[in-house]
């Protein structure tokens, strides 16, 4: 097997378009040791997720060790599970998708090796996949409909990215955080409050009982970047609150804490979305990410595109947290491109989300 990125020409990948295309994919950057088998980048016919949360929720957050640890033990299970369920041997795999970066670099780790393993021995072609290229081709498998060009808003644990997808693997970042990811936000601003971990379905939940008017936060911008994102300035500025309010002997409601920080994390996405939609006149929007699984986002990204017209789209809960079906729909469209790696595949822990050639 050789080294790099291949690209082929049309021809080949019409002929290719013509058949089937079955992807064993794996992800492992985080605290989801996961498997799954796709057909054509949009149907998923098994998606195996062995989550630690629970594990990691003891330590009040993710830790890398323990979780590379658990990817090693839980690895073989999840793709015996998805071959199994998907009713397929490896024998019917034509390419093996992978998540390479960004993530715990240890974590990758275990997934990068277990799939050059597996490509060596069975001679299956190896498929390296950026994680948010994931996230973004979790849109496929349920909105069979969606094709390129749309902008695509990526809200995450670790990453907050407005994407211009101007095709398959050609993706334009137009906005980034330059500090806290939004799914890092929610995960300080609920341990502040004493929620725990993770934060962003429980202030998800509790947000529900409060008044998300009732505190007013700041709405951050970046100054000459309309569409980057800052949260620090905003998380710091619920500290203050609680403290201030501590100081004074005042109560906290948590549930308005909650509720009005969440609703400013909202504004502030929709914002810069449907900004980035008009200004560059792009008629659809998908959401992607753990934190697109939040009902308050989802609820107002979809009024917002209601209002002014705009065609919404966004994948289930299931294909927002981390996944491997995610990762075997964003493997076939590089593989059908003729994207290749060798047996030198790394993880790259800070792997930049960059256009294919």
């Amino acid at each position: 097997m050789v080294s790099g990125r291949y690209y082929i020409g049309n021809l080949l990948i019409k002929k290719m378009k013509n058949k089937d295309v079955t992807i064993l994919a794996i992800e492992s950057s985080c605290d989801e040791t996961a498997a799954a088998v796709v057909v054509n980048g949009r149907e998923v016919l098994s998606n195996i997720i062995s989550s630690q949360i629970d594990l990691h929720t003891l330590y009040g957050g993710v830790v890398p060790e323990i979780a590379s640890r658990k990817h090693i033990e839980k690895i073989n299970y999840v793709i015996e599970e998805a071959l199994k369920e998907a009713g397929k041997t490896l024998d019917d795999i034509d390419a093996i998708g992978v998540t390479y970066g960004p993530g715990l670099v240890g974590a990758l780790l275990v997934g990068v090796a277990e799939a050059k393993a597996i490509a060596f021995a069975r001679n299956i072609p190896l498929v390296g996949v950026h994680h948010i290229e994931g996230h973004i081709s979790a849109n496929y498998i349920e909105n069979k409909e969606l094709e390129p060009p749309y902008i695509c808003m990526v809200v995450s644990g670790g990453h907050t990215h407005l994407v211009v997808v101007n095709d398959y693997g050609k993706y334009e970042v137009i906005g980034r955080t330059r500090d806290d990811a939004a799914g890092e936000a929610f995960d300080k601003v609920a341990r502040a409050i004493g929620l725990g971990y993770p934060g962003g379905p429980k202030i998800d939940k509790l947000s529900k009982e409060g008044n998300p008017n009732s505190i007013k936060f700041p709405h951050a911008k970046v100054e000459g970047s309309e569409y980057d994102f800052s949260f620090s300035g905003l998380k710091s500025a619920v500290l203050n609150y609680i403290n201030s309010c501590n100081m004074k002997g005042e109560n906290i409601n948590q549930a308005d804490v909650a509720a009005s920080f969440q609703q400013t994390v909202v504004d502030m996405l929709v914002e810069r979305a449907l900004k980035a939609a008009k200004e560059l006149k792009i008629n659809k929007l998908a959401l992607a990410g753990g934190v697109a699984s939040n009902t308050a986002i989802r609820s107002a990204f979809k009024s917002a595109c209601e209002e002014e017209k705009i065609e919404f789209y966004y994948p289930s809960p299931i294909y927002c947290t981390d996944n491997a079906a995610m990762i075997g729909s964003a493997a076939y469209y590089e593989y059908i491109a003729g994207v290749r790696h060798g047996l030198d595949l790394n993880a790259v822990p800070n792997l930049k989300l960059v256009s294919r050639n």
